[in-house]
């Protein structure tokens, strides 16, 4: 199964692409509307507008195996210790080695944004971000697979 928080996933077709190949289920979690699919592998799950309600929807149902796309850090490190392989729309792998950084990077980025240190703008995405979120997802379904 592969878990997407979708409310500002960029990598929607290319997830449904990589999901078609390897014939895993696509859950889109989102707090607003999404484009219904024909596709019985395509579940769209449309949560309330309350704080973390797709953050907490996807961490209360990934576990070992799953995959889970998103750009949330707090989120990530949920699905990681329930044993979800993760990536970010950008190709970035969440993992046990790399959480714990990722989480001091993100609260510290959010420290400096607070005080008017750093005004926390994010870089645009480009082809490269997802070319490498190609690689990452097809390797990730490969590894989910083999579990």
């Amino acid at each position: 199964m592969i878990y997407v928080d979708a409310d500002a996933c960029p990598v929607k077709p290319e997830i449904l692409k990589v999901a078609e190949r390897h014939g895993l289920e696509v859950t889109f979690v989102a707090n607003s509307g999404l484009r219904p699919s024909r596709d019985p592998m395509v579940k769209n799950v449309i949560v309330s507008n309350g704080f973390d309600a797709a953050d907490d929807w996807i961490a209360e149902r990934a576990g070992a195996g799953d995959i889970v796309v998103t750009a949330d850090v707090p989120l990530a490190g949920r699905c990681v210790a329930a044993g979800a392989f993760v990536t970010g729309p950008t190709g970035r792998v969440f993992d046990t080695a790399n959480i714990g950084m990722a989480t001091a990077m993100r609260d510290l980025g959010a420290h400096l944004r607070e005080t008017g240190e750093s005004k926390g703008y994010n870089a645009a995405f480009s082809p490269r971000d997802r070319s490498a979120f190609l690689e990452t997802l097809d390797r990730l379904c490969r590894r989910a697979k083999a579990c």
